[in-house]
């Protein structure tokens, strides 16, 4: 059974917009809150378990991503592109997390931007498996409302 969004207390456009404004919040607040802290945000990427050749880029590509996410989602016609640049996004913090909450690498510092570090790491992996989630129905719902092919699902 696929979910309707049409009926009920969220239409499907007041559910996109929500999704839209909570993906915005959270992408612009943490590339601000690392690029604000940008020397503490590498230092904490350096203690990453990750080859040291890769800090430095990390460093940049990961407030950029985050910018550039947020600009796409910010544009109606690009949308759906912010979405999924999201969705990818939170794929890849997301899988770092679960092997974090794992021990995988043992104890791990989390570089996150902001209040997010305060966060522990079960927590922290429920809060991306969230946004993970409402990226994927943003998607959804956008396949729906122009009858492409998710909205066969």
């Amino acid at each position: 059974m696929r979910p309707d969004f049409s009926t009920g207390i969220m239409t499907r456009q007041t559910a996109l917009t929500t999704i839209t404004a909570l993906l915005i919040v959270l992408f612009s607040y943490t590339a601000i809150s690392k690029l604000v802290a940008f020397r503490v945000f590498n230092s904490q990427l350096a203690l990453q378990p990750f080859p040291a050749w890769t800090i430095w880029p990390l460093t940049l590509l990961i407030p950029i991503s985050e910018m550039a996410v947020t600009a796409l989602l910010l544009v109606k016609s690009t949308r759906l592109s912010g979405l999924y640049a999201s969705a990818i996004l939170m794929v890849g913090f997301t899988a770092y997390m679960g092997l974090v909450v794992a021990d995988f690498f043992g104890k791990t510092p989390c570089s996150c931007g902001g209040v997010l570090q305060q966060m522990g790491f079960q927590a922290h992996l429920i809060f991306n498996l969230f946004f993970l989630t409402i990226s994927l129905i943003g998607i959804y719902i956008i396949h729906q409302m122009k009858g492409g092919l998710l909205s066969k699902l």
